[in-house]
């Protein structure tokens, strides 16, 4: 069997600096006389004591290391348990959630997908929406530590391709990831201090500055207001805002490299290069089309174009605009983003750029090999070859990825949601999108008047897209459990 030690005492140091998260929101909800201080502080002492608690009663030497099922469990259990612990102030403050709501909420703040309930937010306590933001910002930090420590080691969809030597072996996660993280949390800080003076300057208030900064370079998409960003009407924040989103889907283990002073890399990167021409061949294609058939004028439809798109394929999920009344060309495009996401090791979801690269060079090889029977062709990654292994992964996962998605679709038709609504909130959900498209959970509506039944089927694919599947399904086969 699994030895739960370890990872319990991790769970616990993780639900003991979320009790402490806690603090801010009641310390500002006490600062503005709101009483949900209290709901927060009340959250924040039970999460408190069990984390301590689990602390205490698993503290072993052994803890610095971990096996690979271990590192499986703790990955899936550390983001559930966080999730069901940020739910507790949602359930029990004025908003008066329900357990489905609430959870909901939660799980879309940690995963940074964006999604929300809330009916609103122009009025909701401030201390929610600060809980909101700070939840996509833990989330985001926590992806990028993730995706740079623990998936390359477990060998995830791909993942191995960005393994070094630090993570060759299981029982060097735990003391590495702490490293890595301190390396990432200087720089997540300052960016997103940087994009909240930004945005202070650009006009919004000092709250809704510092919020919408937090959920930006955390490409979540959380925002204070109905109308998300949209609602203030800003040519100069839009472009802050773009700017951010991109910034969120780099590798930020290249912001490291240029705090060192070496730039070169980041430009080098073919992942990087190819997130710019997508996001350019589509914002140009999707700008001469609200530009020609929908009578915007050559700058607006650039502006809402590049916002939309961008927020879309990052996963941010902000909208400046309803864009799916757009017409079916650039909602194609939006369904087809989707899926698509931004660089490994950035705060990004979907399928990420570096899959869809290695998807191509295979594809490529073999329409070579179907011509040239007899020829030697080897697919290359920047400009390395890609390893048989790293190619089975990827199309499993990427096969993987897409039954997912046509499950959890029908699932939600099967509960009585319409075609739109199901689909686009199956990918949106397992691509940690935020909105999806038409008029019940598109830009311009929110996840409120579904069914509890399928949030907690969203909230299910929500963790699954977040954790890179395999991670999840991984524990659902009984051989896992085995000795």
């Amino acid at each position: 069997m699994v030895a739960f030690g370890p990872v319990l005492h991790i769970v616990g140091l993780l639900m003991s600096i979320m009790a402490v998260a806690m603090l801010l929101p009641a310390g500002v909800d006490l600062a503005v006389g709101n009483p949900d201080w209290e709901v927060f502080t009340g959250a924040s002492a039970l999460s408190l004591f069990i984390g301590v608690s689990l602390m205490l009663t698993t503290n072993s030497p052994s803890v610095s290391t971990l096996s690979l099922r271990q590192a499986f469990l703790l990955t899936t259990l550390s983001w559930f348990t966080i999730a069901t612990v940020a739910a507790l102030p949602f359930a029990f403050s004025q908003l008066d959630m329900t357990v489905a709501d609430a959870f909901f909420e939660s799980m879309s703040g940690v995963t940074t997908t964006g999604s929300t309930v809330i009916v609103g937010l122009d009025h909701a306590p401030p201390g929610i929406l600060l809980w909101r933001a700070l939840l996509q910002w833990l989330g985001g930090i926590g992806i990028i530590v993730m995706a740079l420590a623990v998936l390359p080691m477990l060998s995830v969809g791909g993942m191995q391709l960005f393994q070094t030597e630090a993570f060759d072996t299981p029982d060097k996660v735990v003391p590495r990831a702490a490293q890595l993280a301190g390396g990432i949390s200087g720089i997540y800080l300052a960016l997103t201090a940087t994009w909240a003076a930004g945005l202070w300057a650009a006009g919004l208030p000092g709250f809704d500055a510092i919020a919408h900064a937090m959920t930006t370079i955390a490409t979540g998409g959380y925002s204070t207001k109905d109308g998300s960003v949209g609602h203030f009407e800003s040519v100069v924040v839009d472009w802050i805002v773009v700017c951010g989103m991109i910034v969120g889907s780099l590798p930020f283990v290249y912001y490291l490299r240029m705090m060192r002073g070496s730039f070169r890399p980041i430009f080098r990167d073919s992942q990087v290069k190819w997130f710019f021409a997508i996001v350019t061949l589509v914002v140009g294609s999707t700008t001469l089309w609200n530009w020609h058939e929908l009578d915007y004028a050559l700058h607006d439809a650039f502006r809402y174009a590049a916002f939309n798109i961008i927020s879309v394929m990052t996963g941010t999920g902000y909208a400046t605009t309803d864009y799916g009344i757009w017409g079916g060309f650039p909602v194609t495009l939006v369904i087809c983003l989707m899926f698509v996401g931004g660089c490994a090791g950035s705060t990004t979801c979907g399928i990420k750029i570096f899959r869809i690269q290695v998807l191509y060079a295979t594809a490529q090889v073999q329409i070579e090999r179907l011509l040239r029977p007899h020829g030697v062709f080897i697919p290359y990654y920047n400009r390395k070859p890609i390893p048989e292994s790293v190619s089975e992964s990827v199309m499993g996962f990427f096969f993987l990825y897409m039954l997912c998605f046509g499950i959890l679709a029908a699932l939600l038709a099967a509960i009585g949601l319409d075609f739109i609504t199901a689909v686009s909130g199956a990918a949106t959900a397992i691509s940690n999108v935020g909105p999806g498209l038409g008029p019940i959970i598109g830009p311009a509506g929110n996840f409120d008047s579904l069914p509890d039944s399928a949030k907690w089927l969203l909230s299910f694919g929500m963790l699954l897209g977040r954790l890179e599947l395999f991670t999840v399904l991984v524990m659902l086969s009984p051989s896992f459990w085995r000795r």
